[in-house]
C-alpha cells in the first residue's frame, strides 16, 4: 500500500510540473502568434519603402489572415492524431522562414527605389502565408493543449487561451514602438520582422518541447455519484454528467441541407469578414485622417506609427476582454448542454449575436458619417474589437446547440470558410475604394477612400442583424 501510494505521489507530481511548464509555454505561444495582426503599423513603411498600392498592401495581409482558415482541417486532424507539440514545432519552422525572409526581402531593396522591384510584391506574399500558416498552428497548439488538460474546465481553458492570443498584437506592437521605430517616425520593419522570426522560433522550439497531453490520474477521476435516493432541486443536476456529449452523429450532408446552417453562416461570413476587413487596414485608415486637435485621451500621438500603434492596441485589448466577459457572462445567464443548473432567468445565446451584429453595423454607420480625424477611431476600434471577440467566444455554443457536441469540429470548421470567402472580399472592396481616391504611387488621404466601403459594410451588418433575429425566433429555446 505504501509503494503505491509513494507511486501515485510521484506520478501526481510529475504531471503537476508538467502541466506548469505546459501552462506556461501556452501562454508564451499565444502571446507570440499574433505577428501577423501587426501589419497595419508596417503598412506605411512598406507603401512609401517597396511603391506598393493598397491591393498589394491587402493581398499580403491577406495571405496571412485568410490562409490560416483552409488549413485548419488539417491542422486539426495533426492535434487529434500527434499532439499539441507537433504544431507548435512546425509554427517554430513557419515563423522563422516567413518573418526572417520577409525581413530579408525587404533589406535587399534599395532605399531610393523608384518601383516595386520585380517579383517582390510576390514574395511578401508568399512570405506572410507561411506567417498565417504559423499562427493557425500556434492557435491550436495553445488552444488544444488547454482543452485536452483540463477537460473538467474546458470552457475556461479555451477562453484564457484564446484571451492571451488576443493580446498578442497589442504585446508586440508595444515592443515595435519601443525598440524598431525608425529616424522620421517610421517603423524599422526589416529589424521588427527579424526580430519576429527569431522571438516565435525560440518560443514556439520550447513549446515543442512542454506542450504535452498528461492523462487524469485515477484519484482525480472521483465524481459524486447521484442515485435514486439523492434529492433534486435546482441547485441538482438534472441530467448525469455521463449523458453531456450523447449527441447522435449528424452526417456532414445533413447538417448542410438545414437552412440554420447557411443563416448562420451568412452572419458570421459578414460579421468577421467585415471585422477582419478593419483589422487589416487599419493602418491606412489612420494615415487616411488628419492628426488629432483635441486634447482628449489618445489624441495628437507623437508619430503615424504611434497613431496607428494606438489604434491595433485599442483592437486586440478590446477583442480580449471582450472574450473573457462576453464568455462568462453567456455561461452565467445562458448555458448550454445538458448539464446545466436550471435558472429562473435564461437569455438565448443568440441574444448576443443579434446585439454583436447591430453594434458593428452602428460602428460602421458612425465611421461613414462622423469620422474625421485620427481620435475618431478610438470608439471604431472600441466597437470592431469587442464584436470581433464576442461573435467567435459564443459561435462554438451554437455550433453545439444547433448540431451536437460530437462533431464539433467538423461542423465549426466547416462555418469557418465563411470567413475564408467574405473576408476577402470586403477587403478587396476597401482597397480599391481606397486605390480609385489616390494618388499614383501615394497613401490615399481622406474620408473619401473609404466612406463607401464602411457604408456597404453598415448595411451587411443590418441584414446579419435581422438573420440574427430570425435564427433566435427559431432557436432561441434551444441555444
Amino acid at each position: 500500500m505504501a509503494h503505491s501510494t509513494d507511486k501515485y505521489a510521484t506520478r501526481w507530481v510529475s504531471r503537476r510540473v508538467g502541466l506548469t511548464l505546459t501552462c506556461l509555454s501556452i501562454g508564451a505561444n499565444a502571446l507570440t502568434a499574433g505577428g501577423i495582426f501587426t501589419f497595419p503599423i508596417m503598412s506605411q513603411g512598406l507603401a512609401i519603402h517597396l511603391k506598393l498600392s493598397q491591393p498589394q498592401l491587402t493581398t499580403i495581409v491577406l495571405a496571412g489572415m485568410v490562409g490560416q482558415y483552409p488549413a485548419a482541417a488539417g491542422v486539426g486532424y495533426i492535434v487529434d492524431q500527434y499532439g499539441p507539440w507537433l504544431c507548435s514545432l512546425i509554427s517554430a519552422a513557419l515563423f522563422s522562414l516567413g518573418f526572417g525572409l520577409f525581413s530579408r526581402e525587404i533589406a535587399r531593396v534599395p532605399s531610393d527605389t523608384i518601383d516595386t522591384p520585380p517579383f517582390c510584391f510576390e514574395s511578401l506574399v508568399f512570405f506572410f502565408l507561411l506567417c498565417g500558416l504559423g499562427t493557425v498552428n500556434s492557435y491550436f497548439s495553445t488552444l488544444f493543449a488547454a482543452t485536452k488538460n483540463f477537460p473538467q474546465y474546458s470552457g475556461l481553458a479555451a477562453g484564457l487561451s484564446m484571451s492571451i492570443f488576443g493580446l498578442s498584437p497589442l504585446f508586440l506592437s508595444l515592443i515595435a514602438g519601443k525598440f524598431f521605430v525608425a529616424p522620421g517616425d517610421t517603423l524599422d520593419i526589416t529589424r521588427y520582422t527579424c526580430f519576429l522570426a527569431i522571438l516565435t522560433g525560440c518560443v514556439h522550439i520550447i513549446g515543442a518541447c512542454n506542450l504535452r497531453v498528461y492523462p487524469v490520474l485515477d484519484a482525480e477521476q472521483i465524481i459524486e455519484p447521484r442515485t435514486p435516493d439523492t434529492p433534486t432541486d435546482e441547485e441538482t443536476l438534472l441530467i448525469p454528467k455521463s449523458n453531456v456529449c450523447a449527441d447522435p452523429k449528424t452526417p456532414l450532408p445533413a447538417v448542410m441541407a438545414d437552412i440554420n446552417f447557411w443563416v448562420l453562416g451568412a452572419v458570421i461570413a459578414v460579421t468577421i469578414g467585415t471585422s477582419e476587413m478593419v483589422l487589416s487596414n487599419i493602418g491606412t485608415v489612420v494615415l487616411s485622417l488628419p492628426p488629432s486637435v483635441a486634447s482628449i485621451p489618445f489624441s495628437q500621438p507623437s508619430s503615424p506609427v504611434a497613431a496607428t500603434a494606438i489604434q491595433v492596441r485599442l483592437l486586440s485589448l478590446s477583442n480580449t476582454i471582450s472574450r473573457v466577459v462576453v464568455g462568462s457572462l453567456a455561461d452565467w445567464i445562458s448555458p448550454v448542454g445538458a448539464a446545466v443548473r436550471p435558472r429562473r432567468h435564461h437569455v438565448s445565446r443568440l441574444t448576443f449575436l443579434c446585439f454583436f451584429s447591430l453594434l458593428l453595423a452602428f460602428t460602421y454607420l458612425y465611421t461613414a458619417s462622423l469620422v474625421k480625424q485620427q481620435s475618431d477611431l478610438t470608439l471604431v476600434s472600441l466597437g470592431v474589437g469587442t464584436s470581433y471577440g464576442a461573435v467567435f467566444t459564443v459561435l462554438p455554443s451554437f455550433v453545439t446547440a444547433f448540431w451536437g457536441l460530437t462533431n464539433l469540429g467538423r461542423n465549426y470548421g466547416v462555418l469557418s470558410y465563411a470567413p475564408f470567402f467574405f473576408t476577402p472580399v470586403f477587403s478587396y472592396l476597401y482597397a480599391f475604394v481606397s486605390a480609385a481616391h489616390a494618388p499614383a504611387h501615394g497613401v490615399c488621404t481622406g474620408v473619401s477612400c473609404w466612406r463607401l466601403t464602411f457604408q456597404i459594410c453598415s448595411a451587411a451588418c443590418f441584414g446579419a442583424t435581422i438573420a440574427s433575429l430570425i435564427l433566435w425566433k427559431r432557436w432561441r429555446r434551444r441555444a
